[in-house]
């Protein structure tokens, strides 16, 4: 099913993987992937004991002569289809990288084949149906010789990014970015590089379309100056009204404030376009060396910065706006004018709503993609590996067994520093718990009826 969802096609055949073979894999496969069930239990051990998939031996039997859990009886099949080239990258149960006794000695049997890779750590709420946290394995049967007493640890339950309420996956950058250690950890500096040049210039692409893009079906958009003109317009619409007011007044004020707003952001706007003139020619003009993209990632801050800046004063332009319109409709009784055109002041007001929050999602394109070159460059400021508290660690063999040979990489990398997070946005956050607590009255909601109905059922 899974591979007819994604249009693939594959040799399925019927069978019980624990027991048989049938495509008969035994040292054949160049290349593993799998996600297979964690934890299964009650795997008849007489069947499998035997097994020339099982390299390492039986993980555990217990009583019943049942394997008590079959996440080493995966790990070893999949070591075992591997040819002398083979590599393997699976999914795997937390717990299997820390499990002791018996499955600790088969785990401590494939960590001295020096076929371990890397270990990445994943947080939980990664899957639809489950919250628990897992583990990437990842096996090699060609490691390089320098890597053979090695292994990549890498912890990323930091790294996420949250989809809704109970679900969190990884941004297409984020996956980059972990990739990227792996690259360095492979001595592939140039594509580390590579990548950090290209966010670059994303922010240089996304700096200009925010003033001339094409959108889906080719027309042209201005995002920043097409909000600057919707403010005019719903000025325009708001005008004949405010000028039959008197010049003091409840309006007057938010008035004066909201036309120096437009002022300012209309200069920053200006200055901003002229900024990312400027980095389009730092960037063609700087090497992809590691100290020429180091010394743009920092030249491009000042600009993400005010990506940042000119979103808070486009969203408190608007909000001066409705204020406004707010005010003449409260206390200056503009819906008995004459001069008060409601459905077009409606209208403008969308118009400016729709093309704030246009103007906004472009601005905060700038900024996203020099954070992620930020978050490489800083890291790795040689462009080289190294240990990142909380993150990576190459971890050798010995340091392993004195770990009782453990695979969870939180256990190798410390404990991540704390963030501050600068794009925290606090009403983002209070919509989301409102969100979350709708959720959660509606779901209330819906068990106290059906509680009551199986009451009702019951005769009580």
């Amino acid at each position: 099913m899974n591979l007819a969802v994604h249009g693939l096609e594959g040799d399925i055949q019927k069978a019980i993987t624990y027991y048989e073979d049938p495509h008969e894999l035994l040292g054949k496969a160049d290349y593993v992937m799998a996600n297979p069930p964690f934890n299964v239990d009650e795997i008849d051990a007489d069947k499998v004991k035997n097994d020339p998939r099982l390299p390492f031996g039986l993980p555990g039997v217990n009583k019943k002569d049942k394997v008590s859990n079959g996440n080493y009886v995966w790990i070893s099949y999949f070591y075992s289809y591997l040819n002398d080239k083979g590599r393997a990258g699976f999914v795997m149960s937390s717990q299997a990288s820390s499990a002791g006794r018996d499955e600790a000695k088969v785990r401590q049997k494939l960590v001295e084949t020096g076929d371990v890779d890397a270990m990445i750590a994943i947080r939980s709420n990664f899957f639809y149906t489950r919250t628990v946290p897992c583990e990437l394995w990842f096996l090699n049967r060609n490691k390089p010789k320098s890597h053979r007493d090695k292994v990549l640890m890498l912890d990323a339950r930091n790294v996420y990014r949250k989809v809704t309420r109970k679900i969190y996956d990884f941004s297409p950058e984020q996956e980059q970015n972990l990739l990227a250690i792996v690259w360095l950890y492979r001595g592939q500096s140039e594509r580390f590089l590579g990548l950090v040049s290209k966010y670059l210039g994303q922010v240089v692409g996304e700096g200009q379309a925010c003033f001339e893009w094409q959108g889906e079906d080719d027309a042209t958009i201005h995002a920043l100056p097409d909000y600057l003109e919707s403010l005019t317009a719903l000025h325009g619409q708001l005008a004949p009204f405010l000028d039959t007011l008197p010049k003091k007044g409840p309006h007057a004020e938010t008035l004066a404030e909201f036309e120096k707003e437009r002022k300012l952001l209309t200069e920053d706007v200006d200055r901003f376009r002229a900024s990312v003139g400027q980095a389009a020619k730092q960037w063609e003009k700087a090497p992809d060396t590691n100290a020429g993209l180091n010394k743009l990632v920092r030249q491009f801050a000042p600009l993400a910065e005010s990506s940042r800046d000119l979103i808070k004063q486009a969203d408190l332009l608007y909000k001066l706006a409705t204020r406004l319109i707010e005010i003449c409709e409260t206390e200056c009784s503009a819906k008995d004018s004459d001069e008060w055109s409601g459905k077009d002041i409606v209208r403008a007001r969308k118009v400016a709503d729709e093309s704030r929050q246009m103007a906004v999602e472009q601005l905060k394109q700038v900024r996203y993609f020099w954070k992620q070159a930020q978050w490489l460059t800083e890291r790795f400021p040689d462009g080289q590996l190294r240990d990142v508290q909380g993150l990576v660690k190459l971890v050798d063999v010995a340091e392993i067994e004195a770990n009782d040979w453990t695979l969870t990489p939180g256990r190798y990398v410390g404990v991540a520093p704390e963030e501050v997070d600068e794009d925290f946005d606090f009403e983002e956050a209070l919509r989301e718990i409102h969100v979350e607590l709708e959720d959660l009255n509606t779901e209330a909601a819906r068990l106290a009826k059906t509680i009551k109905k199986n009451f009702e059922e019951l005769g009580i």
